[in-house]
């Protein structure tokens, strides 16, 4: 065969790999999740800010693409739109590049007008924000979130182990890289099943917050099911029991026995070249059309079976958490027949057991008494709500079931009981040092935030109180029972009801007297919490202050470290006590509009250079906007709401 004839066969297949380049990159990037924020933004210059990033992210330089990662911010002020774009770490820079293009052109529509985005596709993830929710601290690693998981369930004993064990592996060395700051693993399970695992971080981050922001993902794991995924802005990580990532990056390719070249006469090879180019070319198309197929029923899958924070949310019927349902033959095994040796408390609504799924996990089971005060509509709203929540400060709804005339909500376990079992316990107070409670003290906050602000709902929790603070293994704090919140639509800032619920004592005064609740009663709720969780006492409790009686909330004449429980002793940072009373009294302040938002005071917590206003009076339970000049207190304006029986006189 002639040097021409062999330089043309050489075209041809060069021609016939760069067809099947190019449909290959033909295929959309793998939708996984997003997380859209209900901010919606009317200024035009963010809008304009948002457009001249994401065609930055388009326009990047080749080098970007190569490492993966830009950052970005856009304009001044109140105009600064913060981005960021991060390609997986084992992919070509053409790849990366083709995901950053269509991941551009696909935000705006995935979040209309909105501040605040985070998507997640399998090649890369792309993000942008009105703060710098990315490289800010540990404060800002899990908001937004987004969580999915595979719909398969697996026993959690030793696959939890293994897979624990091959992720924390991953999250050291991927701390430890120098360069793209993430690691991929892989694992032998069972003769017939492989653990694979993957991590990475934002390369900006230090090794020491890049494993941080890693562990914090891996807690929103329980490995429960074969495979799940955790994006945070600022890491994210996954594991599954197939490949999906580049196996070149952790397989040692076999070495391969020399082949001996034998020349082959000229015929042969004109006729072996056919036959190579006859067989490959159906064969390619064939693999081609699968992997079109198998993408868009991933893709489809992955939309189906999101039950978390990266799912789309469209109706609010307890249908869309039906995935979630128990028969109720396994809540009775599994509590041993609401045995009452499993018996871990008793609220307003009905009793709390612990008990164990077929599959080993461990679960709190809350049976909802048949004369309870939550109803059929309150059930189905705490269930609606928790399907569509995931933040490490909100209990985890792992089920529920609804049979007959039982209604019964599953969550996840949390060893620790509830906040006021340690507050209001002197023999327990001691466990809770202040450093301790310092860190309750922001977690709460974070959970809270997140519901008003970095979910895609606006809820209104409306019965925050210490007996509805969880507490970990850890003491990290879970914001819970939700049978009472409110979602808001998307512009609404306030409501009104007349069935006021909730727990006096938390109440904020326009609450408790008008039925009006917003995102401000929940910022009181939260201001009498802080009180009650530095000083140990509850707030309905009636003190000697200044030869008059008060509560905690009216405490704001005396010195502040006089309201310091006494179980600390010496071992307390005075300026972060002060610091917390204060941020306190501003929540507690009667004009709604006076007090913070919820996101100032996450700030106010964490950044102690942000200086405080001076707060103004509390608000009282029983005084009327008309009687804010009178200083005295007057017995007979206590009223009852709906019947309900008010005993205390203390102001609230």
């Amino acid at each position: 065969m002639s040097a021409y004839t062999s330089l043309n066969y050489t075209y041809l297949l060069t021609f016939f790999i760069a067809i099947l380049r190019v449909s290959a990159q033909l295929q959309d990037p793998t939708y996984a999740g997003h997380s859209c924020s209900d901010r919606i933004s009317t200024n035009n210059v963010y809008l304009s800010n948002l457009k001249s990033l994401l065609t930055s992210f388009s326009n990047s330089h080749a080098s970007l693409f190569s490492e993966g990662f830009n950052f970005l911010a856009k304009g001044q002020d109140n105009g600064t739109v913060f981005g960021i774009f991060l390609c997986r770490g084992d992919l070509s820079p053409d790849v990366c590049r083709e995901c950053v293009l269509f991941a551009s052109s696909n935000t705006q529509s995935r979040c209309l007008r909105g501040k605040e985005l985070l998507i997640q596709y399998d090649e890369c993830m792309l993000g942008y924000s009105d703060r710098n929710i990315f490289m800010d601290g540990i404060r800002t690693w899990s908001t937004p979130t987004i969580i999915t998981w595979n719909n398969q369930s697996v026993r959690p004993d030793r696959f939890k182990d293994a897979m624990f064990s091959l992720m924390n592996k991953s999250s050291m060395e991927a701390a430890d890289s120098k360069e793209k700051r993430f690691a991929v693993n892989k694992s032998r399970f069972t003769l017939s099943q492989t653990l694979y695992a993957f991590v990475q971080c934002i390369p900006d981050l230090s090794p020491e917050g890049c494993l941080n922001c890693l562990q914090q993902s891996m807690m929103e794991f329980n490995f429960s099911r074969v495979g799940g995924r955790v994006v945070f802005p600022s890491c994210n990580s996954r594991y599954e029991i197939y490949p999906f990532y580049n196996e070149s990056l952790v397989t040692t390719p076999s070495p391969s026995l020399p082949v001996t070249a034998t020349p082959s006469p000229p015929g042969k090879v004109k006729n072996s070249l056919v036959i190579i180019l006859a067989t490959c070319v159906p064969v390619s198309v064939f693999v081609l059309f699968l992997v079109a197929v198998s993408s868009y029923q991933v893709t489809k899958k992955v939309k189906k079976t999101d039950n978390t924070t990266a799912a789309d949310d469209e109706g609010d019927d307890i249908t869309t958490a039906g995935s979630l349902q128990f028969d109720f033959k396994v809540i009775e095994a599994a509590t041993d027949n609401f045995s009452i040796c499993n018996k871990l408390g008793e609220g307003g609504f009905g009793k709390v057991y612990k008990g164990t799924l077929p599959n080993g996990l461990r679960v709190a089971v809350k049976r909802l008494s048949k004369t309870s005060g939550q109803g059929e509509k309150e059930f189905k709203n705490e269930v609606v709500l928790l399907a569509k929540l995931q933040h490490r400060n909100l209990v985890k709804l792992l089920g529920y079931c609804f049979e007959r005339e039982e209604k019964i909500l599953v969550y996840e376990f949390v060893p620790n009981k509830s906040l006021d079992y340690f507050l209001f316990d002197s023999r327990m107070q001691s466990q809770l040092d202040w450093s301790r409670r310092y860190k309750i003290i922001g977690g709460i906050a974070r959970g809270i935030l997140y519901l008003h602000q970095d979910s895609r709902l606006t809820i209104i929790h409306r019965d925050l109180k210490a007996g509805n603070i969880l507490l970990d293994a850890d003491m990290n704090p879970k914001v819970a029972d939700f049978g009472m919140a409110r979602i808001f639509e998307m512009d609404q800032t306030e409501a009104n009801t007349r069935r006021v619920v909730g727990t006096y004592g938390y109440m904020s005064p326009e609450y408790a007297m008008y039925g009006q609740f917003s995102m401000k009663s929940d910022v009181y709720s939260f201001g009498v919490l802080v009180l009650e969780t530095i000083s140990g006492g509850k707030n309905s409790s009636l003190h000697e202050m200044d030869g008059s009686l008060g509560n905690l909330v009216t405490y704001n004449n005396g010195l502040p470290l006089e309201l310091v429980d006494s179980s600390f002793r010496e071992s307390y940072q005075s300026n972060e006590i002060i610091r917390c009373i204060h941020i306190a009294l501003l929540c507690v302040q009667e004009d709604t509009e006076d007090r913070p938002t919820m996101s100032a005071i996450v700030q106010m917590l964490t950044t102690s250079s942000i200086s405080l206003a001076v707060p103004r009076p509390p608000g009282f339970f029983f005084r009327s906007k008309k009687d804010q000049a009178c200083s005295s207190v007057d017995k007979s304006s206590i009223f009852s709401i709906d019947q309900a029986s008010i005993t205390s006189l203390a102001p609230r």
